[in-house]
């Protein structure tokens, strides 16, 4: 009997991929065969499917695929009963030419019954094509699905692709499944490593081509490559604790068919220059792997990683130390340079070298940060002096010939050159750290001087972009202002820097010079220019700011596990500053775990409407109760614990005990709504038990807005 189903095998063979997109292709190339084989019915055994993927090619291997597609039901809806047959029985032509069209005679048709009438159809079964005969579609869609920003072309040929193609395998089990994509005929011949196995390798089914293409000394699965680097790594690295971040393993492991380790080493005179800059040059120009010892020091040996077991391992080792020795030099001449004049002599240079147009220059910027930080730094009891030579340094580095080389080492030689200089060593950790979070899931800096400075800067950078109108829209973030954003945010919540937002944005607003404001209008449709108020525009800019932020924080918190509703609760409290928003939150979540939670947050949201529509009617609702007007024990039950709990809790700041507290309302606020009628005849009565519910929406109003949790 034969198989229903057998393995797919696709292997479309290039020239060296990208290493850094290889990841990315590969699985969006699975993506797409898979999409495509479901779209046409074809079972397959998603679990096992696999995206493999080496520097010269991109596969799939996919198991348990059936060999055909099942059979299709088929129904057609053609013209209406009534309007199909005459008085004497004989079809319309109508009719005749849909029966003809499906291929049978108009007896074969069925009628379908339905609420708007009758209706002739056409109904069969199609047999399911072989897959085979499907696949080269299926591949043809996925590739051109493929997110390859700048496809190239080859030849003479209008086809193109990431990188021109040399090969194409595709087996069903043991069977070619013919057709040509890419200009390239399928067969069953893959090739091996370029230098190890330069040779044809003849695959006999779908399932053994990992196995075929060991022994041919390539590994096509992705992860055991990874493997092999780390242990390659870890075998000549001997002695030492090599760094081999996911990134820089990912890298190595997509440049290399067959990853070899080789022990490096550099003189111990480079070793004078900070370490991070020695580290940014072995991983990022040249992925080579740099060695510490086991207190966590930079030492002279580094790892290698080659694509070939040469013969020669002296000569590969020669070439790597080879190559990095220069560069190796010039970071030592730079620092060796900058250390020759102090960071504020960059002050100069700042002046000339513009941030934003409307916002002036670098030095401009540093200004007005180092104003808010002063500012700041005085309103948490942070240095202020401190906190403003910080932010007259912080931009300096950017101008040194180290950071020009090695931008991504900008606030860190910042840190070195002002150790060296002698400044404190709040200020030399401020000028590293202030760039904290960097990014998703980095902490914040850990100095108070390093926070201010954080803050101050990301102020500046958000009020001043936001001036001159250009602030985040859809995938657009050019100044990656919602990074700035939450930054700040975490900065002031992990940190503790308990500053009113509105005001510390309408600080930053007033440093920003008018003709930001000017560059942020808009013209009207008719093409006339508004008039500017900056006042306004400032008051304006400062509440969306304030918003911005809050919006920031929404994912923060959701990625915490604490729920939308709770973030809204405690916003609805209008917080000042962000510490104290995040206790609120926290107090939030914690009392909607109590059992009397979602009663009172039920008695609150029916508070809230009561006490909407009457202030809708004649205004706001006075919060004084008058005992002479009581009726019922429940409205003096309710008064005494509302009077009891507003001493327990109003001059508490935590937030947490004092809901623990007002959740002890829970029996005389139900007693309350089922003996109470609120809306008596009398006006005196009615006045008195709408001050009772004022003065219950005001105690946990004063944390959060309770109602919306139900």
């Amino acid at each position: 009997m034969a198989e229903l189903t057998k393995s797919l095998l696709v292997e479309l063979g290039t020239e060296e991929l990208p290493p850094k997109a290889l990841d990315e292709l590969a699985d969006a190339f699975l993506a797409g065969v898979r999409e495509g084989l479901g779209k046409l019915g074809i079972g397959f055994d998603s679990e096992g499917a696999k995206a493999l993927a080496a520097p010269r090619r991109l596969a799939v291997l996919i198991p348990g695929v059936a060999v055909a597609q099942p059979d299709q039901s088929v129904e057609r809806r053609g013209p209406a009963v009534n309007t199909s047959i005459d008085a004497e029985g004989n079809p319309s032509r109508a009719l005749v030419g849909f029966a003809q069209s499906c291929g049978v005679d108009v007896s074969s048709l069925e009628k379908l019954q339905t609420d708007k009438g009758a209706w002739f159809v056409f109904r069969a079964v199609k047999a399911g094509q072989p897959t085979a005969e499907l696949v080269p579609d299926v591949v043809r869609d996925a590739l051109k699905a493929l997110p390859i920003p700048r496809p190239m072309r080859w030849g003479d040929r209008d086809d193109s692709f990431v990188r021109p193609v040399h090969w194409l395998v595709m087996l069903l089990g043991a069977d070619v499944v013919p057709g040509s994509i890419l200009g390239l005929e399928s067969g069953r011949q893959s090739r091996g490593h370029r230098f190890m196995h330069p040779r044809n390798v003849h695959l006999a089914d779908a399932d053994s081509y990992v196995d075929a293409l060991r022994n041919a000394r390539v590994l096509a699965d992705r992860h055991e490559r990874r493997a092999r680097v780390r242990s390659e790594v870890a075998r000549v690295a001997a002695g030492g604790e090599p760094r081999l971040s996911d990134d820089l393993l990912n890298e190595i492991a997509n440049l290399a068919e067959w990853p070899v380790g080789v022990a490096c080493t550099f003189e111990t005179q480079f070793l004078e220059v900070p370490p991070e800059a020695l580290v940014t040059t072995m991983e990022t120009n040249q992925k080579f792997v740099p060695v510490f010892d086991a207190e966590g020091k930079l030492t002279e040996h580094f790892v290698g990683v080659a694509n070939i077991e040469s013969k020669d391992v002296a000569e590969v080792r020669k070439g790597y130390e080879r190559v990095i020795r220069p560069r190796f030099a010039d970071a030592k001449f730079f620092w060796e340079e900058d250390l020759k004049s102090p960071l504020a002599a960059q002050h100069e240079v700042l002046k000339s070298v513009v941030y934003q147009q409307a916002l002036g220059s670098l030095w401009d910027k540093t200004v007005r940060v180092a104003e808010l930080a002063r500012v700041i730094a005085n309103r948490v009891g942070v240095d202020a002096g401190m906190a403003t030579a910080a932010a007259a340094l912080a931009k300096c580095d950017l101008m040194t010939r180290m950071v020009g080389e090695f931008p991504e080492l900008q606030g860190v030689m910042g840190r070195y050159y002002a150790q060296r200089q002698g400044e404190p060593v709040e200020v030399s950790e401020a000028l590293d750290q202030y760039y904290q979070p960097r990014f998703g899931g980095d902490a914040i800096a850990r100095g108070k001087v390093a926070q201010v400075l954080a803050v101050a800067e990301r102020l500046d950078t958000l009020a001043g972009i936001f001036a001159v109108g250009m602030k985040p829209s859809g995938n657009k973030d050019p100044f990656a202002l919602r990074r700035a954003a939450l930054g700040l945010a975490r900065t002031l919540v992990e940190g503790g820097l308990d500053i009113d937002l509105a005001a510390a944005f309408t600080e930053a607003l007033e440093l920003v010079p008018e003709a930001a404001f000017a560059a942020g209008i808009k013209p009207n449709k008719d093409g006339s220019v508004p008039s500017l108020n900056v006042g306004a525009r400032r008051a304006a800019l400062r509440d969306e700011l304030v918003g911005f932020v809050f919006d920031r924080l929404r994912g923060y918190y959701a990625d915490q596990g604490l729920g939308t509703e709770w973030f809204e609760a405690a916003l609805a409290a209008r917080p000042a500053t962000l510490p104290d928003f995040d206790r609120r939150l926290r107090a939030v979540g914690a009392f909607a775990g109590l059992p009397a939670a979602a009663s009172l947050a039920a008695a609150n949201k029916r508070v809230a409407n009561i006490l909407r529509k009457q202030e809708e009617e004649s205004g706001p609702v006075s919060t004084t109760v008058d005992a002479a007007h009581f009726e019922s024990d429940a409205e003096q039950e309710l008064a005494a614990a509302l009077e009891s709990a507003r001493r327990d809790v109003e001059s508490s700041s935590d937030y947490q005990s004092s809901l623990a507290r007002l959740a002890q309302l829970q029996a005389p606020v139900d007693r309350f709504f089922d003996e109470v009628l609120v809306n008596a005849d009398s006006d005196a009565v009615r006045f008195n038990r709408l001050a009772l519910l004022a003065q219950l929406r005001a105690l946990f109003g004063g944390i959060a807005d309770i109602s919306r949790l139900g």
